[in-house]
């Protein structure tokens, strides 16, 4: 099955990149802690980013592909090649005007996203200018970081193009060039032992130059496969006008949960550290996110794409049956590790230098909230392309934004009651309602239609993953003694304890049979 062999490419690469993420996100707490220097730096980041994967992966998923697919289809590869050089001019513009926008009205932006950074300077000695501040500090970095979302939007659009084509390796290493930049620089940094304040503006030009980098390889690896695009004078023809009415709800649609996460980032900065916690606590879960539900969703939504464009609908219900199965196969033993051990992986992970036990206990129960809605996060990336591929995108961006009012009316209530916790809660209860809405409608619509095979299978993978989890609970309770004693010992038990469950959880699962092995020989020896 081709949609397995995609996923597993996709994924493999994004697994990479989510672990030279954690490599990162390790030095970085080790040299910022979790501090208000470190909010700072994270809410720079989070400003490109969530605006970049909205409107990136927002955007050009939910509305480039399938019309992309389409010109391919019916028109041929030369029609398709110049809808895309029309894409491609008026992204640019669009984009641009946005970034030269965020650059100049930054420090007012900034009260948006930043609303609890701290004025004052935190070098009493005055060693340094206080725009070095918390607050001046992440307008510096922001603005340092903004170009980075007009190369992301360029490279996503090149990304696409490359996945409609099924080449989707070199789209997938791309993120893996941020993380290695951020690395080098962490550690030529500590080893000069400059300021972090200095260091976190170094690590800005990194992200900034890593997109440099991404959007060249991406544009090289579509020349390689004889896509043919030029830069055009930016005009509105009807195929750039149908790209913006499908990408504008699009952006909104695919970009729900990160749109959640920067309104709890927001609400964080009224609590110190609060928002270095949930960051640390997102990066852990991001990382069976990236690997499974991005990777499933953009290899989904070509192979949807292509069924549709043929008149075959039984195929793409099939598609979408075997994408949630595969998910569900992969989620739910990950979000019981996560939900069961938060705090021996916080530990394990990032409790070093500047990073102390309690940043990890705090980090930890966040982590905990957000493992009851990585499931939900998933459904989100697999369930949207069956609306996109049919060129819907208006129906996710209301079910998106009834999540997102949820989940800023219910954070706010819980941040006064049980502090940034509630914020973690608020956004997985937030994309359930939203999987409740989507899965709603598709059965509503005769779009999907759970096969036996897929219900006989969802309860045996969720009774495998809770064998699972009580063995790890144990596990975790008798290697935690070892944590502390470098990152060698750390990583040793992490590994060792995560090995064993999924040990275990496979083993449970194939005597249950909630999987057997001529599913994966079927799958190898059709792709």
């Amino acid at each position: 099955m081709r949609l397995i062999k995609s996923t597993a490419i996709i994924g493999t690469l994004t697994l990479g990149s989510r672990v030279l993420g954690l490599v990162r996100d390790t030095m970085t707490a080790r040299y910022l802690g979790a501090g208000p220097l470190n909010d700072a730096l994270i809410t720079a980041f989070k400003i490109p980013n969530t605006f970049r994967r909205i409107f990136a992966e927002g955007a050009f998923n939910a509305a480039f592909i399938p019309l992309y697919a389409r010109r391919i289809e019916e028109n041929g590869s030369q029609d398709a090649d110049n809808f895309a050089s029309e894409s491609l001019a008026a992204l640019l513009v669009l984009v641009a005007a946005i970034v030269i926008l965020f650059e100049l009205t930054m420090p007012w932006t900034m009260n948006l996203f930043g609303v609890g950074l701290g004025r004052e300077s935190l070098d009493p000695s005055g060693a340094f200018p206080s725009q070095l501040a918390p607050f001046g500090l992440a307008v510096l970095c922001a603005q340092i970081t903004m170009p980075y979302l007009l190369l992301m939007s360029l490279t996503a659009l090149f990304s696409g193009i490359l996945n409609t084509h099924q080449h989707f390796a070199i789209a997938a290493f791309t993120p893996i060039l941020l993380n290695i930049i951020l690395i080098s620089i962490l550690f030529l940094m500590a080893q000069a032992m400059w300021p972090v304040s200095l260091l976190a503006m170094f690590l800005c030009i990194g992200m900034t130059a890593s997109g440099v980098c991404q959007l060249l390889l991406v544009i090289w690896a579509c020349k390689k496969s004889g896509v043919h695009i030029s830069l055009k004078r930016p005009r509105l023809t009807p195929g750039v006008r149908r790209l913006f009415v499908l990408g504008i709800p699009g952006m909104l649609a695919a970009g729900v949960t990160h749109i959640n996460i920067m309104v709890s980032n927001t609400i964080a900065t009224l609590q110190d550290s609060a928002a270095s916690w949930l960051y640390y606590a997102d990066r852990l879960y991001q990382l069976p996110l990236g690997m499974i539900g991005i990777a499933m969703g953009i290899a989904l939504l070509p192979t949807l794409t292509r069924y549709l464009r043929s008149g075959n609908e039984e195929g793409a219900k099939n598609s979408l049956n075997r994408a949630i199965e595969i998910s569900a196969f992969l989620t739910l033993p990950a979000a019981v590790a996560l939900a069961v051990m938060p705090q021996f992986l916080v530990s394990g992970l990032f409790e070093q230098g500047a990073f102390d036990s309690t940043d990890s206990l705090a980090t930890g129960r966040a982590l905990r909230m957000f493992a009851f809605g990585l499931p939900a996060f998933i459904l989100i990336k697999v369930l949207t392309p069956a609306f996109f591929a049919r060129e819907n995108t208006k129906t996710p961006m209301i079910y998106a934004s009834i999540s997102a009012a949820i989940n800023l009316a219910l954070g706010l209530i819980l941040f006064k009651i049980v502090g940034f916790v509630g914020l973690a809660f608020a956004t997985s209860f937030a994309a359930w309602v939203n999987v409740f809405f989507l899965v709603r409608t598709l059965l509503r619509e005769k779009n999907f239609a759970p096969d036996l095979r897929l219900l006989s299978r969802l309860p045996r993978i969720g009774i495998a993953a809770i064998i699972m989890g009580f063995a790890i609970c144990y596990l975790s309770d008798v290697f935690a003694p070892y944590l502390g004693q470098g990152l060698v010992k750390n990583y040793l038990c992490l590994a060792l304890v995560s090995g064993l469950g999924l040990c275990i959880y496979a083993v449970v699962a194939l005597l249950l049979r909630a999987y057997d092995f001529t599913d994966i020989k079927t799958a190898l020896r059709k792709g």
